[in-house]
């Protein structure tokens, strides 16, 4: 327990595959299924004493899927972000949104801001959802808004430090991830974090996203507990 990461992200992958396997003939049981699997990693985190969990729920790649999954994809989004409310104040965790907020549909936003206002006083972890988020596409408004300090003489160019890059970020007021873990078996980050996670250990599960548990959850925090974290320093430094 003295070794727990602080902070997990997870690339929540499998779902379309699921359905496939189970013998549905669209994708989208494969989506209301891993909203349970949400619930599962959630909770299972917040019992463990996990301060962050940040999920990839939707990418900005996303929006080019077909447009019946993308409006069933936000139908579930609108009815799971209500249902699960009593879950995370039962369990005193803060929703938090990060990403192109403004490119979901109306009800989703309206959605999201209710539900994050009204668990904006629990502390004991915070679950963030990466919605329309791409993390070129973040950096990119991040190196812009740092460039407009600029020119406007709010900020000179020998300021702009790793830490000013960081603050214009997303994520700004919160720590990197520790560990990422990404379902389905696939070994790719797919434009998820890029610079929160450069020191970040990976685990990659050989589970569809639906059928994760807490079990696999534990597991994943198990190899990253084996693992040596140098940072940069040989094993004798850290000796």
């Amino acid at each position: 327990m003295n070794t727990l990461p602080e902070h997990i992200a997870i690339i929540m992958d499998g779902n379309g595959r699921w359905a496939k396997q189970q013998g549905f003939l669209t994708r989208i049981k494969g989506h209301e299924r891993g909203v349970l699997a949400l619930r599962a990693a959630t909770t299972g985190a917040a019992e463990l004493g996990i301060k962050y969990l940040t999920v990839y729920a939707f990418s900005s790649e996303n929006w080019n899927r077909p447009k019946p999954e993308i409006n069933a994809l936000m139908r579930i989004l609108v009815k799971s972000i209500k249902k699960e409310l009593k879950t995370l104040n039962n369990n005193n965790i803060r929703l938090n949104a990060i990403g192109d907020l403004s490119a979901l549909p109306k009800d989703c936003q309206d959605e999201l801001q209710e539900v994050m206002h009204a668990t904006a006083g629990n502390d004991h972890m915070v679950l963030t959802l990466a919605l329309s988020y791409g993390s070129r596409q973040e950096i990119t408004q991040a190196v812009q808004s740092l460039a407009q300090q600029v020119a406007s003489g709010q900020l000179k160019p020998e300021d702009i430090d790793q830490a000013a890059i960081a603050g214009a970020l997303y994520t700004a007021d919160m720590p990197d991830p520790d560990l990422v873990i990404r379902t389905s078996g696939e070994q790719r980050v797919s434009n998820f974090l890029l610079w929160q996670i450069s020191y970040a250990e990976l685990v990659f599960l050989n589970v569809l996203w639906p059928d994760f548990s807490k079990e696999h959850l534990i597991q994943a925090i198990a190899q990253f507990q084996g693992r040596e974290r140098r940072l940069g320093k040989t094993s004798e430094q850290l000796k």
